[in-house]
């Protein structure tokens, strides 16, 4: 659900600012008290009541290392993700690195630690 516009914002706290009760607002507008609640908090202690910015959690582990794990790849190709996560110099848990070698595009095969190109999926036998 995309964040409510900075006119209605505007609206409700001016309502809010005539003296109507919260609740009255809420109504009025068809938004919870608690969001106006929450738009008048914020506005007092920041000054600001625009909508946040959308927070995406915690940067990547590897973040900036992604080419010295594709070295370590290539260096080895039969490596696990648990041999990875040893040799590379930051400190990271197994999942981490089988995570990041899926997105990088690799895949852990038996025969071999690579990229399938299109031409071996398409001369895959199907069975």
């Amino acid at each position: 659900m995309p964040p409510y516009s900075m006119d209605l914002r505007e609206r409700v706290l001016a309502a809010c600012d005539s003296g109507f009760t919260t609740s009255e607002v809420a109504e009025t507008f068809d938004v919870s008290a608690s969001w106006i609640r929450r738009l008048k908090q914020r506005r007092r202690e920041t000054g600001d009541f625009g909508p946040r910015q959308y927070r995406h959690g915690p940067p990547a582990k590897l973040a900036g290392h992604e080419e010295e794990l594709a070295k370590l790849i290539h260096e080895q190709p039969d490596a696990t993700a648990k041999e990875l996560a040893e040799r590379l110099s930051v400190d990271v848990s197994r999942p981490t690195v089988d995570r990041t070698v899926r997105r990088l595009g690799y895949s852990f095969k038996k025969r071999h630690f690579a990229r399938l190109s299109k031409v071996d999926q398409t001369l895959r036998p199907s069975v």
